[in-house]
């Protein structure tokens, strides 16, 4: 094919996966459900309670209803600025993966001595979230069909056997895909091999968070929504937060303000705002669904890349596709604006049909963005603050489905009387290194962005920035 055939087949391509997006709607897909709960009202006046938790995603969440779980007669107050489950919480895929450390690889470079105990804690911690699912009857669509990490070139193909040797090593359950045994799967001409992670399951995010809220109210947390908090002190034995209308007043507080601005100053160097961006597909029909196998319903991914793509089918079998760029905005900004990037809509159309070339012609009905609370190190950290009275879980780097109610666990033992055997791990007890104050941050955050799309269009070979990096610890492979 000449350059110039190959130019205007890929300005056509680009044309048709412009048109396929241009009419999706802007709600993402999981808050745009008849199942959206009524509001809860806000906060007024003055309030007590011995345990507070700031913010209603997942985290918030986990923390108010572990703390009755403990304790049934404990009084806990929740307060969310906007809406339960509204962020991160409500516009995620829905991969509810088991590992804390985003990946084996990961955890084994950052906690060499504890990977196989995170590993472990990892997969108790998805157990508890099905056994809790089924225990409140929560509707959430929980389907643990695994995940599907597929490679589409070769030095993506040797990345992932070294990720199947990591994983036989670590006893997880998994299983390797060749060629042909992964398109029987999933079928897609891009696609030369897949390793099968077992302990994934899949949920509708949304209706989780409305489950979890529903669940905490039944046991008698008390929440409150369009209730920001602010100017977090010390107030004698207790700690105190304001709201628009008063002041709360609690003996210990757990702060799950995600992505946001956090109420210790301490930590605004610890977390950035990152966008990540989706499209969700109209509902295949069944020839669309036999042109493409997927029958056990697996998510996938290409995740030995750095600007990687995620995938999976929502319950009306619409496939879901995000991922790739990852934006950042100048001085941590996150405005509603940000959610909406035509440009990159585009872009994850023109791969969804690359992938996918025998559904051409499908339309995407919902493209949204949202923020992910990323930390230097890619996964989360914990710490406490006021003479152990508050305490936080927070940098889940977009891998805080099911590691949020770890987070929240071990926020919780952090406000307790002394060490716990989690509290004392080094996972728990270590810190990521901070981000550099502006200009610095955006410059390092832009070069980490393009060495890493360099990296990917040149056989995942890493440059001097990032092998700098590597030896830092920081890990940036994501």
């Amino acid at each position: 094919m000449s350059t110039t055939t190959k130019d205007r087949t890929a300005a056509g391509l680009r044309e048709a996966s412009a048109r396929a997006v241009q009419d999706a709607l802007s709600t993402p897909f999981w808050l745009d459900s008849p199942a959206a709960p009524e509001p809860h009202a806000p906060l007024e006046g003055d309030q007590e309670c011995e345990l507070a938790v700031v913010g209603g995603g997942y985290t918030g969440l986990w923390a108010a209803l572990l703390a009755k779980e403990r304790d049934p007669s404990a009084d806990v107050l929740l307060v969310e600025a906007g809406r339960i489950g509204w962020q991160a919480s409500g516009r995620n895929g829905g991969f509810c993966l088991s590992s804390l450390t985003h990946g084996a690889s990961h955890g084994r470079r950052l906690f060499p001595n504890e990977n196989d105990r995170l590993d472990q804690l990892g997969v108790a911690n998805l157990d508890e979230i099905e056994r809790a699912v089924a225990r409140y009857g929560i509707d959430c669509g929980w389907e643990r069909t695994g995940d599907i990490e597929v490679a589409t070139s070769l030095w993506e193909l040797a990345a992932l056997e070294e990720s199947r040797a990591n994983g036989e090593q670590l006893g997880q359950r998994l299983e390797w895909l060749d060629r042909e045994a992964v398109r029987a799967e999933i079928d897609s001409p891009t696609f030369l091999a897949g390793l099968w992670l077992k302990n994934v399951a899949f949920v509708d995010p949304a209706r989780l968070a409305w489950g979890l809220a529903r669940a905490c109210r039944e046991l008698g947390v008390r929440i409150y929504e369009h209730t920001p908090a602010g100017d977090l002190r010390r107030a004698g034995p207790a700690v105190a937060f304001t709201t628009p209308s008063g002041m709360v007043r609690a003996r210990g507080v757990v702060l799950a303000t995600n992505a946001f601005p956090p109420l210790l100053r301490s930590l605004k160097k610890q977390v950035v705002p990152i966008y990540d961006y989706t499209i969700v597909s109209e509902p295949l029909s069944e020839e669309q669904r036999e042109a493409i196998g997927w029958r056990r319903r697996q998510g996938f991914s290409d995740g030995e890349r750095s600007q990687f793509h995620y995938a999976r089918l929502t319950h009306d079998d619409r496939i879901l596709w995000g991922g790739y760029d990852a934006i950042y905005h100048y001085g941590s900004r996150i405005r509603p604006e940000f959610e909406q990037r035509p440009a990159t809509f585009t872009t994850l159309a023109e791969h969804f049909f690359v992938t996918f070339p025998q559904l051409e012609g499908l339309r995407f009905t919902h493209a949204w963005g949202g923020v992910i609370d990323t930390c230097t190190r890619l996964c989360l950290f914990f710490g406490s603050a006021m003479g152990g009275r508050v305490a936080y879980a927070l940098g889940y780097t977009g891998n805080g489905v099911a590691s949020s109610r770890f987070g929240a666990q071990v926020a919780l033992e952090l406000l307790g009387e002394g060490p716990s055997p989690l509290t004392e791990l080094a996972f728990v007890r270590s810190k990521p290194i901070p981000w550099p104050p502006e200009p610095l941050r955006s410059a390092a955050i832009e070069l980490s962005r393009r060495s890493l799309a360099h990296a990917d269009s040149h056989d995942g070979r890493r440059n001097l920035w990032l092998r700098v990096l590597d030896r830092m610890g920081l890990g940036f492979g994501s």
